[in-house]
């Protein structure tokens, strides 16, 4: 090393008193640049997140990286309220809030910046597509570089820098209602160079220092400080010479590619008192050392960036191994071999030669690889030293170099998701009333979904179909399950479990799911689902595969709507009945035909219309129709009403009719042209045999129906008897 060399300069040079200068130069040129023996490296920390002390060091950031950066400019929050309540509920004003900043990134231009996590979140995905509303926009830090017209705005362009040679970033608008309305703690994965790195690349255009040391491995390094503090924190696994003989401190790998020099010959010596005197050298294996290297922590690209940790092969020894700690990007494969290759050195350095030359080759150098006469293997020059008797060279015993082939597991972390952000999906309808709360309620659901998880929800909003948009309510991240059925469901009875239609459906996502019920869990009114008008009841589900899925043994007609049983079609929407469609006050959608939803993906409103628009203020239609004749021939109908919100069976009771009063209307003939109308207060209509003569000598084959007058609307027709 640098010690040893200085010695030896000072000693040919001022005998004596210079070695001893010489050997103190040398020292303080090793602690300079080396530090102490001990040093194993820094410790690596926990990645650091945005910061904005003043006086912060901005590190330059090269290959690739995961910083928390420095905010440098930042606006005021901005408070954005929204109203919802309307006839009859309390009005609710909810806010949330934005804010402007900037976040310095690295103090030497980049190539790109790639994701950015918030809170341990991606913000930012692969895609390059922010995950909540706002803009972003990355300066790389070039030389022309302009003045971002945001900070410009707000500062004035005459009080604002373009910061060239700094990248940042810088956030307008971003929203911060995902992160407790506060700016979230950031970082960003930085690439700051293609290729491969050097120590030279780090260092550019560092005065009277040659470094020619490549970094194998390392894939991202943030430099912090100055070239001894990075010397320091490579040295444990890449081992540096340094040699001040020259005009310029030249600073080499010890493993240098090029090939080693062969030694002559040892010089034989008669003079007393120097080590082999008749062999020429002296060889010499020291103990093991207590505590060698054994473990190497990282950054690992494969976790994130977050720490990982390698360990060598090897024998167990006593006590706690050794750590070293590289605060830089290193593969996990790549770790292992940089460990793996520490300890070995460490190991095979206990072997040295101290070799006699009678002249010194002027290429010997410390850190020279050389081959010595006679001796096996590689060996390592640390030092040498001119004396009476010849060139004294120090030797130490170099590894095998370990295999570039390693494989390694980095290991398994809890990654943040990096789902993309993908449009919505919207359906909305209106529901029978299902005995809940007031029986004057209007119950409509807005059903939003998206393919992806990565969906960040949407705002809903009222449409009168003049343009003007009603904001109602947000939908929340979690998507409800919809899709589309492909094929059309048969008709069957609704007063029996339909076990031989099915219908297929594929769900909007891949990754949403369905589940089978009991027969015990469908009475209870498990796996309600919209299709098209009909509200069925599904015990199982079978997975086709990429989102399809075949739905059997059935439920039909529930709710009421058994009028709908026949109108099924393939491409109809498909609505899972559970607790994550948004329900909306149907207050505030008076004259509303449609339902809008914006998203942060959507490039336009997403429409839909309120399905099954009505059905939850009608009465449901009577049944059980019944026909009597007389045998003096008169006519006597009847029929069962039923009330809405009658969704459980209740044994003995008499359900609620929920309605001003009961009320039917009979007619007839056809509702749109009807030939006579009855309007009654009861479940039953007697005809005398004189009238029912009279219809049916002028009306042969006119139908009569029913149906049931409710205080907002009629129910769905039921026909009683044929006239023959």
């Amino acid at each position: 090393m640098a010690t040893l060399l200085f010695t030896a300069l000072g000693t040919a040079l001022g005998g004596p008193i210079g070695g001893v200068l010489g050997a103190l130069a040398g020292q303080q040129v090793d602690a300079a640049v080396f530090g102490g023996g001990s040093v194993s490296g820094p410790r690596l920390k926990d990645l650091a997140v945005t910061t904005s002390s003043y006086g912060t060091a901005i590190p330059r950031q090269f290959g690739a990286m995961r910083v928390g950066g420095t905010i440098i400019w930042a606006t005021d929050l901005v408070e954005h309220g929204q109203t919802s309540g309307g006839k009859g509920q309390p009005s609710v004003t909810t806010y949330s809030y934005s804010s402007s900043f900037a976040v310095a990134l690295s103090s030497r231009p980049v190539q790109r910046v790639g994701r950015i996590w918030a809170d341990g979140d991606l913000l930012r995905g692969a895609d390059g597509a922010l995950k909540v509303g706002g803009a972003l926009r990355i300066h790389t830090g070039y030389g022309d570089q302009s003045i971002d017209p945001l900070i410009a705005s707000s500062e004035g362009a005459q009080n604002c820098p373009a910061f060239r040679g700094l990248a940042y970033a810088v956030f307008e608008d971003l929203q911060l209602a995902d992160f407790g309305n506060r700016i979230p703690t950031l970082t960003f994965e930085i690439f700051g160079d293609e290729g491969t790195l050097s120590l030279a690349s780090l260092f550019d255009g560092v005065e009277d220092v040659a470094l020619s040391v490549p970094l194998d491995g390392i894939l991202g390094y943030a430099c912090e400080g100055s070239l001894a503090d990075t010397l320091s924190q490579f040295q444990p696994v890449m081992p540096m010479s340094c040699d001040a003989g020259g005009a310029a401190l030249t600073i080499t790998a010890d493993r240098q590619s090029t090939a080693p020099i062969a030694l002559p010959e040892p010089a034989l010596t008669s003079a007393s008192g120097e080590f082999g005197a008749r062999s020429g050298y002296q060889y010499k294996r020291d103990p093991a050392p207590d505590n060698p290297p054994r473990v190497l922590r990282y950054y690992d690209p494969a976790l994130d960036y977050q720490p990982g940790m390698q360990r060598a092969i090897g024998r167990a020894l006593p006590g706690q191994p050794k750590t070293v700690d590289v605060p830089a990007t290193i593969a996990a494969s790549d770790a292992v071999r940089l460990i793996q290759q520490a300890a070995r050195d460490a190991d095979w350095r206990r072997e040295t030669l101290a070799w006699r030359c009678a002249e010194l080759d002027p290429a010997v150098a410390p850190g020279v690889l050389v081959t010595p006469f006679g001796q096996p293997g590689l060996w390592r020059v640390t030092a040498w030293e001119w004396r009476d008797t010849g060139i004294q060279l120090d030797l130490e015993r170099v590894a095998p170099t370990a295999s570039s082939g390693v494989s390694a597991d980095p290991g398994r972390a809890n990654l943040a998701s990096d789902d993309p952000v993908t449009p919505t999906s919207l359906v909305a309808y209106e529901l029978p009333w299902d005995g809940q709360g007031s029986s004057d309620a209007i119950i409509v659901q807005a059903a939003a979904s998206s393919s992806s998880a990565g969906w960040p929800g949407a705002a809903l909003y009222s449409d009168v179909g003049d343009g003007t948009l009603t904001w109602l309510a947000a939908t929340g991240r979690q998507r409800s399950t919809t899709g589309l059925a492909l094929d059309a469901l048969a008709p069957a009875s609704p007063l029996l479990i339909d076990r031989q239609s099915a219908v297929t459906v594929h769900l909007t996502g891949n990754d949403l799911a369905l589940t089978g019920a009991t027969l015990d869990q469908l009475a209870m009114g498990a796996n309600r689902a919209l299709l098209g008008s009909e509200i069925i009841q599904f015990a199982h589900a079978t997975a086709q595969g990429k989102g399809v899925w075949v739905l059997s043994t059935l439920l039909r007609g529930r709710g009421g709507t058994e009028s709908a049983i026949g109108t099924h079609a393939a491409g109809e929407a498909f609505v899972l009945l559970d607790a994550t469609p948004v329900q909306l006050d149907g207050a505030r959608l008076q004259g509303a035909s449609a339902i809008a939803a914006l998203g942060l993906a959507d490039p336009a409103q997403v429409e839909a219309p309120i399905l099954c628009r009505g059905t939850g203020r009608r009465p449901w239609s009577p049944v059980h129709p019944r026909a009597s004749y007389a045998p003096d021939g008169s006519l006597t109908l009847g029929w069962t009403r039923r009330a809405r919100g009658g969704w459980a069976w209740s044994d003995g009771v008499d359900t609620p009719l929920q309605e001003q009063s009961e009320a039917y209307l009979v007619s007839l003939g056809g509702w749109d042209n009807p030939i006579l109308q009855w309007q009654l207060s009861s479940p039953a209509l007697s005809l005398a045999a004189s009238d029912v003569a009279a219809f049916k000598a002028a009306h042969p084959g006119a139908s009569f129906a029913v149906r049931q007058q409710g205080t907002y609307a009629l129910s769905e027709s039921l026909t009683l008897a044929t006239l023959g």
